[in-house]
């Protein structure tokens, strides 16, 4: 019987010791160790001895699992570590090969034109100010100078929500609530989007972006609106630029004008994107009508102003030589990525 049992021990120590996997020292373990294993049957076979062997047998037979019980941990420890070592190496990282390049976003060339459009107001001493989208009839037309039997309320083809809810459409509405909460000095623009019932096409989207502009004070006139939007031109397209106006009717300035300027493509020789003329219009402004002035609380004797609305949109595809507004709204990434 003891030399079953260390032959036993022997011929499991040296399977161990012969494994190579985890699966494999399960196997050896139920084989020697398990309910039908080798041990087991050794042990069921005492009963044939005496009483003064059975102690001895049965404290060898324990010894015997408590070595092969050891060599089973020690032998899967050092095959942990082994697997781990190995994973480690597998997983090493070469912290001096350069490294991939993280692709940065960049400002839409919406923004980007509004960016500079504000710092030019704001270097002339501009606040900025913001306005509800979804506007009242009120400060959309009423307060502007255009009473509800005017016929640029049908021209507009606004989008109403109710009887006097409407998603504006113009920015000129921030004017009317600027002048009711601040007495004059004003000089603000309001920039943001709009909306009209306009069919789409490379020119026209019923969703675009406009920036307002209104300054009211005592001696205001046509030669400061001048001054300001040639500025801005300058900065905008370059000191090159040539600027002209034309006189033009809108119900909340009076005299009211539009604003052209050479064409950035041609340098005003004239092309498809000016469509021959050499100019393109950017803007349209005028001086603040009384009326307006008055519905706002502010006295027309006493005070002048001047109001400007320029497109944004149409400012971004004329910069940018972009041939069809609609490449603004997309989101398509091989557009994007030029800018």
């Amino acid at each position: 019987m003891k030399e079953k049992l260390e032959q036993l021990k022997c011929e499991a120590l040296a399977a161990i010791e012969k494994s190579d996997s985890a699966a494999a020292l399960e196997e050896i373990r139920i084989k020697y160790l398990g309910k039908k294993g080798e041990l087991t049957a050794i042990l069921k076979s005492m009963g044939s001895l005496s009483a003064e062997e059975r102690p001895v047998v049965g404290q060898m037979a324990n010894e015997v699992r408590g070595a092969i019980d050891a060599a089973l941990s020690e032998k899967s420890t050092v095959m942990e570590k082994a697997a781990q070592e190995a994973k480690l190496a597998a997983e090493a990282i070469d912290v001096t090969l350069p490294s991939k390049k993280a692709k940065i976003g960049a400002l839409h060339p919406l923004n980007k034109v509004l960016d500079d459009m504000l710092d030019i107001f704001q270097s002339m001493g501009f606040d900025v100010v913001d306005g509800p989208e979804v506007e009242t009839d009120h400060y959309c037309f009423e307060q502007l100078n255009v009473p509800a039997d005017h016929p640029a309320r049908d021209m507009q083809d606004t989008f109403y929500l109710t009887d006097s809810l409407l998603l504006r459409t113009q920015t000129s509405a921030a004017q009317a609530r600027t002048m009711e909460k601040t007495q004059p000095p004003i000089r603000m623009v309001c920039p943001g989007r709009v909306f009209r019932a306009d069919e789409v096409d490379a020119t026209h989207s019923p969703v675009f972006h406009q920036i307002e502009g209104l300054v009211v004070d005592k001696g205001i006139t046509m030669c400061d609106l001048k001054g300001v939007l040639e500025q801005f031109a300058h900065e905008i397209y370059g000191p090159e630029t040539k600027v002209k106006f034309r006189p033009s009717f809108f119900p909340f300035t009076e005299p009211s004008v539009e604003v052209d300027v050479t064409c950035s493509e041609c340098g005003g020789k004239g092309c498809r994107v000016c469509k021959g003329a050499g100019w393109i219009e950017i803007l349209g402004a005028g001086m603040v009508h009384p009326n307006v002035l008055k519905n706002c609380g502010i006295d027309p004797e006493e005070y002048t102003g001047f109001a400007f609305g320029i497109g944004l949109d149409r400012l971004t595809t004329t910069r940018y030589k972009i041939s069809d507004i609609r490449l603004l709204f997309e989101n398509d990434k091989r557009f994007l990525d030029q800018f």
